[in-house]
């Protein structure tokens, strides 16, 4: 007589596939980096290739390819439970930063493994996370796919350059890959699960000025004085105070910020509760005898919860007015994101964190961008689980091969409780 699986009997099958296969996931991770795909080329049509190659040989996944402007191909892959449910994401992204300098890297960009350690170009962000979430899938297929509802996993072909033509284009013009929730492998750390993320302001200013000669200074008017005099008076939006909105997530900052540090560097508790104005390039005038009649500068200004974007533009465009001769242009702009920090997939995510890794996790915002802000843009709760990055965007970035098998237990059970869980 067939013995009715159970719950229990489910999850000790995923844990047997995991204890068999999880290995697995060192081999598809180093097949990614050898494949070349580097921004700004944006070329990732050969991972997609490389991708789309492993994923068939995961059972039941429908595998889509949708190209928004060549090269830039973007994969969605979708494996569908045994009954009706939610739809979890698994969002990833194919394209990494550029390698720079070959010859200072000491290991091969192209993939190296030593002791402990994984080198290659992209393997923090976020080749290794790509490994982890088609490996979960695996799992969840070989294993039955019995689990409510389906599993998505959208590999984006443009993050670096803030996935207009990746993520993006794939939430504006493919319905299924919007979500009930959605975890990203994207570069972090298992131990700092982040919810939420900074908003951003790009803006260019430039300064019209007279020009004469520096002898006769009287008769000109200098360009970069106005712009060195603007740029003092930016500083100051770095004290604009954050509103209640983010009640529930300051604590948390100020709570996991010794954890979180460890990881991510002294100070980053202050950047995730404050605003912080960066300046990126300063040009300006033609000779240093001349009084210039013109200058620029690009800045870069980072917006915690509690600060919106049109409170922080205002006072831009009121310091630039009160300038004779300067404009300002914004290029870029979105709001700060975050997801309830209890939210179902948030607390899957954090029990499995904390089983495999024999610690609790930091549960806090991420300084940085990624495709994360896009889903929860879109109304879909999301939460950034990847691994520990070392020499990230530098010579001889490496993971730890202990983390990168751990993450594939951490994807493939988090898959399956929250599944199930919330049927």
């Amino acid at each position: 007589m067939a013995v009715k699986l159970t719950e229990t009997n489910l999850r000790n099958r995923i844990w047997f596939w995991l204890d068999q296969h999880r290995e697995r996931v060192v081999d598809t991770t180093m097949r990614l980096v050898k494949i070349k795909s580097p921004q700004p080329e944006g070329d990732v049509r050969a991972m997609a290739d490389e991708i789309e190659a492993i994923a068939a040989e995961i059972p039941g996944v429908e595998i889509e390819r949708y190209i928004s402007e060549e090269p830039i191909h973007n994969l969605v892959l979708r494996l569908r439970g045994n009954r009706p449910g939610k739809r979890l994401v698994f969002n990833g992204h194919m394209d990494t930063f550029p390698a720079g300098e070959l010859s200072a890297w000491s290991r091969s960009p192209e993939g190296e493994i030593v002791g402990g350690k994984a080198y290659g170009l992209g393997i923090s962000d976020m080749k290794g996370g790509i490994a982890a979430s088609l490996m979960a899938l695996k799992c969840l297929a070989e294993t039955g796919a019995d689990f409510p509802g389906e599993i998505v996993c959208t590999f984006a072909g443009d993050e670096e350059t803030m996935g207009v033509l990746g993520t993006q284009f794939l939430l504006d013009t493919v319905p299924h890959v919007k979500g009930d929730a959605m975890i990203s492998g994207d570069v972090g750390s298992p131990h700092v699960l982040r919810f939420g993320e900074k908003g951003m302001i790009w803006a260019k200013v430039t300064a019209r000025g007279r020009s004469t000669h520096a002898a006769h200074v009287h008769k000109g008017e200098s360009a970069i004085e106005k712009l060195t005099g603007v740029m003092e008076a930016f500083k100051s939006i770095r004290s604009l105070p954050a509103d209640s909105e983010g009640s529930n997530v300051l604590p948390l900052i100020d709570r996991w910020s010794e954890k979180s540090e460890s990881l991510s560097g002294k100070g980053e508790t202050q950047v995730l509760k404050s605003v912080t104005v960066t300046f990126g390039t300063i040009s300006g005038g033609r000779l240093s005898n001349l009084v210039a009649d013109h200058a620029e500068f690009t800045c870069d200004v980072r917006l915690p919860v509690g600060v919106p974007v049109a409170r922080a533009e205002a006072e831009l465009q009121r310091i630039c007015g009160e300038a004779e001769g300067v404009s300002l242009e914004i290029t870029r702009r979105y709001e700060p994101s975050w997801t309830a920090p209890d939210h179902p997939v948030i607390e899957t995510v954090r029990a499995n964190c904390a089983a495999l890794l024999g610690e609790e996790p930091a549960v806090t915002m991420r300084v940085g961008a990624s495709d994360a802000r896009l889903y929860r843009y879109a109304g879909v709760p999301s939460v950034v689980c990847g691994l520990t990055a070392f020499n990230l965007g530098a010579p001889d970035e490496h993971i730890l091969l202990e983390e990168l098998t751990a993450l594939v237990d951490i994807f493939a059970l988090s898959a399956h409780d929250y599944l199930v869980s919330n049927a």
